[in-house]
C-alpha cells in the first residue's frame, strides 16, 4: 500500500454525499429549465411541461431541507462528528497557507504550504486531511445552501412574499436573489466535477469519495517509499476528454452567465414565462453545454457508486474464500497443535 491508498469519508458520509448530490443535480435541472425555458424546451418537456418542472424543484427543495436536518443532527449527536467539525473550521495556518500560496504563485517561494496541499499523495502526519482550499468550498457550499433554502421558502408563493415585505420589489428581488445564487453555485459544481472527474491520478472518477475510509486496505508493515503517485500510469483517453470536459465546463459558465443577464424565467409559483432577453443558436448550445456538464456529474456519480458496490463485493468475496472450509459434523476445523 502507498500513501495513495486512504479514504476520505465514513460509509455514512458516502451516501451523504451521493445523495446530496443527487437532489441538488435536480435542483439545478428543474432551476434552470425554469429560469432558461426558451433554450431547455426539451428538459421542460421531458420533466412533464410546465406543471411537472415546479412540483419536481418543490420536491427537490423539501429534500434538501430534509438531508440538511439530518447532516446538522448527525453532527451534533453522532460519535466523533464534533471532532470532524472542528477540523474544517479555519485556522491562522489556513492564513499563512494562502498566504504562502500567493508568494509561490509569484515565484517568491518554492513550495506550497503543507495546508494548501492536497491529502492524496502526502502521509496524514505530512499535511491536514483538508487543505484551506477545501475547506473553503465546504463553507462556500454550506452557505449557498442554506442561502437556497432559505430564499426558496420564502418565494415558495409570490403572494405569500409580497404580504410579508408589503412591496412587489421586495418580493422581485428574492426571487431574482434566489436564481441569481443559483448561477453563482452552478459554476462551483461545474468546477468540482471538472476537478475531481478528470484529476489525471484518479480519472475518470476519484473513488476515495464513494469507498468508505473503513474498506481501504492499509498496511502498517508497507515499506514502500514515496507517495505512490510514482505507480500511477495516465490513462491513454485522459487528454483529449479532459480538453473536451474543460472546454464544456468554461463554455457552459459564460453562456449561464451571459443568458442569465437577458433572461427573467425565474421561479414562478403556477407557470412558467419565456426568456426575458436576445437568445441565439449559439447561446442556446452554451447553456446546453452547461446542463452537459451537470449530467455528466450525474453519470459519474453513478458509476462511482456502481464501482463502489462492485469493491464492496469483491471485498466480501475474498474474506469468504479465505474462510475455512466448515468440517462434515458442522464444525469448523482446527490448526493441528
Amino acid at each position: 500500500m502507498t500513501n495513495m491508498d486512504h479514504g476520505k469519508f465514513t460509509r455514512v458520509t458516502t451516501y451523504f454525499h451521493s445523495l446530496l448530490a443527487l437532489d441538488v443535480f435536480l435542483l439545478f435541472f428543474t432551476g434552470y429549465s425554469v429560469m432558461f425555458n426558451d433554450e431547455l424546451w426539451w428538459m421542460v418537456e421531458f420533466m412533464g411541461g410546465n406543471a411537472g418542472v415546479l412540483a419536481l424543484h418543490r420536491i427537490a427543495g423539501f429534500g434538501l431541507i430534509v438531508l440538511t436536518v439530518f447532516w446538522v443532527t448527525l453532527m451534533l449527536v453522532g460519535p466523533g462528528r464534533r471532532k470532524n467539525f472542528k477540523a474544517v473550521l479555519p485556522t491562522p495556518t489556513d492564513a499563512k497557507a494562502f498566504v504562502q500560496d500567493v508568494q509561490f504563485v509569484l515565484g517568491r517561494v518554492d513550495e506550497r504550504h503543507p495546508n494548501a496541499r492536497q491529502f492524496a499523495g502526502y502521509s496524514s502526519d505530512e499535511v491536514p486531511l483538508l487543505s484551506y482550499v477545501g475547506k473553503g468550498v465546504v463553507w462556500i457550499f454550506t452557505v449557498e445552501l442554506v442561502l437556497l433554502m432559505i430564499s426558496g421558502l420564502l418565494i415558495w408563493s409570490k403572494v405569500g412574499v409580497a404580504q410579508l415585505f408589503q412591496t412587489k420589489a421586495a418580493a422581485t428581488a428574492f426571487v431574482t436573489f434566489h436564481g441569481l445564487l443559483g448561477v453563482v453555485m452552478v459554476m462551483g459544481i461545474m468546477f468540482h466535477i471538472f476537478e475531481h472527474g478528470f484529476h489525471p491520478a484518479f480519472y475518470p472518477v476519484e473513488m476515495k469519495a464513494f469507498v468508505p475510509k473503513s474498506m481501504m486496505p492499509h498496511d502498517e508493515h508497507d515499506d514502500h517509499e514515496g507517495t505512490g503517485i510514482e505507480l500511477l500510469s495516465l490513462r491513454p483517453t485522459w487528454k483529449w476528454a479532459v480538453n473536451l470536459a474543460g472546454a464544456a465546463v468554461v463554455i457552459g459558465i459564460v453562456s449561464v452567465l451571459v443568458g442569465s443577464i437577458f433572461d427573467s424565467g425565474y421561479p414562478l409559483p403556477a407557470q412558467l414565462t419565456p426568456g426575458g432577453g436576445p437568445t441565439s443558436v449559439l447561446l442556446t448550445i452554451g447553456i446546453n453545454l452547461g446542463m452537459f456538464v451537470l449530467l455528466l456529474g450525474v453519470v459519474l456519480s453513478t458509476y462511482g457508486n456502481v464501482l463502489r458496490a462492485r469493491y464492496e463485493q469483491q471485498v466480501a468475496d475474498d474474506d469468504h474464500d479465505s474462510e475455512p472450509e466448515a468440517a462434515a459434523d458442522g464444525g469448523r476445523p482446527r490448526d493441528d497443535e
